[in-house]
């Protein structure tokens, strides 16, 4: 299926719908040093399903983006990540990139963002490199995730259970490897943000990774 288009799930009764996500407001949060296919696919095939994504970034402006070893593509900055508050969003796209997410991970604003919406139980999609601020977020524990592969270790030191699969989805988390995953995880994204937030409580990880 092509990455921006509109995605389709099967219904109980036999047929298939377009998923919607009209009225959903979506938080990229991404900085200088993303991944441009894991940005821009992702955020066509959520505005074409009727969602809006605001680009949150700790400077105005414009961010670059980082294609095949070199600076590519910029996009405008939506938002500034200080403005921002997680209770204004239902879900939250964090695309790769190896410098984007290392400097997010180092940001407070961002690291507590993501934060507050795993505790709201907002659905988060994460790829590649991406997943980096989920550790520094102290979300991964307990959970079942894939990345690229160089994150297994820091993953698996975290708490985290790591497969090696093109898309996973547990507790509202959907993760995936690198670029040529982007059909399969815009798809798991759309259905598990069209689905909403999870009740009070529904992201804790399984008591025996809880401490005492």
């Amino acid at each position: 299926m092509f990455a921006g288009s509109a995605e389709m799930v099967p219904q109980e009764r036999g047929g298939v719908v377009p998923v919607s996500l009209e009225g959903k407001r979506v938080a990229a949060l991404v900085t200088d040093g993303f991944e441009v296919s894991e940005l821009f696919e992702p955020r066509q095939a959520l505005e074409a399903a009727g969602a809006r994504v605001d680009i949150i970034a700790p400077h105005a402006g414009q961010i670059r983006g980082w294609k095949d070893k070199n600076w590519d593509e910029t996009v405008d900055v939506d938002r500034l990540l200080d403005d921002v508050h997680a209770q204004e969003y239902d879900a939250v796209l964090l695309p790769g990139g190896v410098m984007n997410p290392d400097n997010l991970r180092t940001n407070p604003k961002a690291v507590g963002f993501i934060q507050q919406s795993y505790e709201d139980g907002k659905p988060i999609a994460a790829i590649c490199h991406g997943l980096w601020t989920l550790i520094d977020a102290g979300i991964t524990q307990g959970l079942r995730l894939t990345s690229w592969p160089s994150l297994r270790t820091d993953l698996t030191n975290a708490g985290a259970e790591w497969v090696d699969q093109e898309v996973v989805v547990d507790r509202r988390i959907v993760s995936s490897r690198k670029p040529a995953d982007l059909p399969a995880f815009n798809q798991k994204m759309i259905e598990e943000f069209a689905e909403g937030t999870h009740a009070a409580g529904s992201n804790r990880p399984p008591s025996k990774w809880l401490k005492a």
